[in-house]
Formats: C-alpha cells, structure tokens, sequence
C-alpha cells in the first residue's frame, strides 16, 4: 500500500463486456483473476460521481430535501445532491445542485472529502462539501424532478436520525464526515 508494490488482495481484470448501458448507469461484467491465481467474476454499474452539500443557515439551521426515491417508493430526507456531469469541476457541480435544488448560493464553502457509497457494486464516489453564507437567489429543479425544501436545527436533525427518519446512506455519512465543520 503506498511503497511501489502489488497489494496481496488485488484483483486483475482479464476482460471486461457492458451488460447493459443506460441514462444514469452503465453495467459491467469483468472476468478477474483473483489473489490466488484462480478466475471469478464481478458485476459492478460505473456510476459518473456525485457531491453532496451540507448548507448552513447562519442560525445553524441545515438545509434539506424531501425527496420521492422510486426504489424504495417513499419520500426521503436528505441533503442537496446531484450527479457531477462528465468533465465537471466538483466543487462547480456542488455550486450547481445546491442552486438548482433549493435556490441558495453560498459565500462560503469547504471541502470536507470523499466516501465510496457502495463498494461492493458500483465505483460510484460522493464528494462532500459546506456551504455557508447562504442567499435565497430562486431554485430551478431539472425537468422531471420535485422534492420540498426545509431546514432543520442539530436538535431536529439527531432526532430524525435517532427516531429512523433519516437514513439515506449520503446523507448520513456526509454529516459523519463534516461534523468537525458543522461546530
């Protein structure tokens, strides 16, 4: 790990065929060989990336969405998100959602990191920024997308945690991730 060397645990591609390519998602099957020389294979969707925002009121009150999430056919609470579009800056994308999704700019923001949601299918990475200094400067959803704008207090927030009412994956890892920068 970091000295030049292959990784015990590595995995190598040997061939790689698309399952199936669509809007958002494009689906992989690689045959692999494994650590001990034998062959498998993965199936994985490669996924563009996405940024999730934590937006700050100057009251500490926390910027969020209700959201209908067909999978799962229920409305969420979470974070501003969105798909980072090919060739985009991340920290421009993270500027674009949160305008686009809830109408604020923000004078402020910070970098907080990286989590990989979902490590055992999908190369998928989200971004995690803070935004403060936020200005109402009007929304403008993408067609076809609805979801409810609110804020919430710390208070509110570990309650909805505690109580079940928060638990998309982003979310609650982006917050997990910022909780130094949320003081």
């Amino acid at each position: 790990m970091g000295d030049g060397k292959p990784d015990t645990l590595e995995e190598r591609m040997l061939d790689s065929e698309q399952v199936y390519r669509g809007v958002l998602l494009d689906v992989r099957r690689d045959r692999v060989s494994l650590p001990d020389g034998t062959e498998s294979v993965r199936e994985y969707i490669r996924h563009p990336g996405a940024v999730v925002v934590i937006a700050l009121h100057d009251d500490g009150r926390i910027v969020f969405e209700r959201q209908y999430r067909y999978p799962l056919q229920r409305v969420f609470l979470e974070l501003p998100a969105g798909k980072i579009d090919v060739g985009e800056d991340v920290e421009l994308c993270a500027r674009r959602e949160l305008r686009e999704e809830t109408g604020f700019e923000a004078r402020e923001w910070g970098y907080v990191g990286v989590f990989h949601p979902c490590i055992g299918y999908s190369d998928e990475r989200i971004e995690v920024f803070v935004a403060r200094g936020l200005e109402q400067v009007g929304s403008a959803l993408d067609e076809g997308e609805f979801l409810e704008v609110f804020t919430m207090s710390a208070d509110e927030l570990d309650a909805a945690v505690r109580d079940g009412h928060i638990t998309d994956g982003k979310t609650l890892s982006a917050l997990y991730l910022a909780r130094d920068h949320l003081g």
